[in-house]
Formats: structure tokens, C-alpha cells, sequence
């Protein structure tokens, strides 16, 4: 059973606002990992609404992103396309289109609200004094995504880490240290962000597809979704600030004895 395509109007109607603009079928191809041919077999089986359309080009949106990662996750668990198209379409008619957007947005929605920044190469040395004599530093940070080649200047994924790490520069810490402290903790995080990932998979997501997806269970999961975020964040930093309290006490207690052993 296919998905009934959903005009324009109707999705507009139903679709919460959202920050991310339109994108190309290229750039939505891009984002969500598929090609062009498997977003325009989508639409054709009903899976996929379509864009709306600009003069002659169609535009999608972060809904249009969150069912193709629905899609691909869905796949990944073993069901088949005309399965999917089944579930989707005893969602919409179980609830409404508003609770199936509503979940894939979340499924979606950025973890940080943080803009990438493009800076000058000047202002890139300004940053960080010294770099320019070292291309290997800005190769370094090149390699682990905190700098991006944008024509002639630099492209910032995270400006808020590029900058704190100027911030540990600027006290004292060698820029080849906080680079590499970078990779370490990209490394100690990605584990942390796994195991949370798997705990809702495995309490929230494992429970609900074993369930059979029902419909009026979607509005829990979404719920759900949403309210991962910021408690993860939370609990990440709340667990990182005892934790350096007891470091910082740890050094103190140490550099004492130190002292006393003079």
C-alpha cells in the first residue's frame, strides 16, 4: 500500500516552521546520504511528498530530510520499501501527518543551534599567532573538521570550539596540545554519544518497533526524541563538572605534597 502523495498546501499547513531554507534535490541528496534517483523513487511511490516549487525548481525541507533518514533507518531494521510505505500510511491515517512530521523532524533536528562562521585567512592568524608558519597545524586542523577550505578563507564548522581552543592558546597551551586534546575528546564523546543513542534505542525505539510502530504510540516516541536532547546534554555536563571539580582537587592535593616534600 503506498503512501498517498501530500500537496503542497497541505504540507505547509501541517509542517511546524522550520530554521533550515529550502534545498535542492542535490543538496537533499547530499544531507540525507542517498542519491537523486532514490529521492525521485520516493516521491514516485508515494514515500516522499513533494517539493515545493520555486518557478520551475523544487525546493525540500528538513521534513523532506527526516522521512528519507526514516526511510534509511527503517531499512536498516529489515523492512522492505512497500513495508515502509504501509507504516507510513497507517500512521497518517492512525493519527495525522502533523504527528508523522512532527517525529521525523525530531528525528532530525540539529543538536546545537551553533553557525558555521567563514573568516579571512588573516583573521585566522590573528586567532592563533604563529600558525601561519605552520602548515602542518593547519593541516592538522583541517583533518579533523574544525577548519574547512572556503576559496580564499576558512570555513567553521564550530566557530565556539575554534575559538576555545584560541582561548587555550592564548593561556599558554601549545596549539599542537589543544589540537590533539581535540581529537581525544572527539574520540571519549563519540563513545558517550553511542551509549546514549543505544539506551533510547534500546528502551525507547526497540520497544516501539517490536510493538509493530502502532500509530498511537508515535506521539510517545516523539516525545521522547525531543526530550533526549537536552537531558543528554545535561547529563553530560553535569557528569563533567564533578568530575573536574575531583581533578582539580586531585592536582591541588598533589602540588601540596609536592610542596611539602621541598
Amino acid at each position: 500500500m503506498a503512501v498517498t502523495p501530500v500537496d503542497t498546501a497541505q504540507r505547509n499547513d501541517l509542517q511546524p516552521d522550520v530554521s533550515t531554507p529550502g534545498m535542492t534535490i542535490d543538496e537533499l541528496a547530499r544531507r540525507a546520504g542517498c542519491t537523486t534517483r532514490n529521492i525521485r523513487n520516493h516521491q514516485t511511490a508515494g514515500l516522499l511528498p513533494p517539493p515545493t516549487l520555486v518557478g520551475r525548481v523544487g525546493h525540500y525541507d528538513d521534513g523532506h530530510l527526516g522521512r528519507l533518514r526514516l526511510i534509511a533507518q527503517l531499512q536498516e531494521q529489515g523492512y522492505s520499501l512497500a513495508g515502509i510505505a504501509s507504516l507510513l500510511n497507517a500512521w497518517e491515517e492512525g493519527r495525522s501527518l502533523a504527528d508523522v512530521l512532527g517525529f521525523e523532524q525530531a528525528l532530525t533536528a540539529p543538536w546545537s543551534d551553533e553557525e558555521p562562521e567563514v573568516v579571512t585567512p588573516a583573521e585566522m592568524f590573528r586567532l592563533f599567532p604563529g600558525s601561519a608558519t605552520r602548515p602542518d597545524l593547519i593541516l592538522r586542523g583541517v583533518e579533523l573538521g574544525l577548519l574547512e577550505p572556503d576559496g580564499t578563507n576558512v570555513r567553521l564548522p564550530s566557530p565556539r570550539l575554534v575559538r576555545a581552543g584560541a582561548e587555550l592558546v592564548a593561556v599558554g597551551v601549545p596549539l599542537a596540545a589543544a589540537l590533539d586534546e581535540v581529537a581525544a575528546l572527539r574520540d571519549d564523546l563519540e563513545r558517550v554519544a553511542g551509549r546514549l543513542v543505544r539506551m533510547f534505542e534500546d528502551h525507547v525505539w526497540k520497544p516501539f518497533a517490536d510493538a509493530g510502530m502502532p500509530a498511537d504510540q508515535l506521539p510517545r516516541v516523539t516525545d521522547a526524541l525531543r526530550r533526549m536532547r537536552p537531558l543528554a546534554a545535561a547529563t553530560v555536563e553535569a557528569v563533567l563538572a564533578h568530575a573536574m571539580e575531583a581533578a582539580t582537587a586531585a592536582s591541588t592535593a598533589m602540588a601540596s605534597v609536592r610542596e611539602g616534600m621541598r
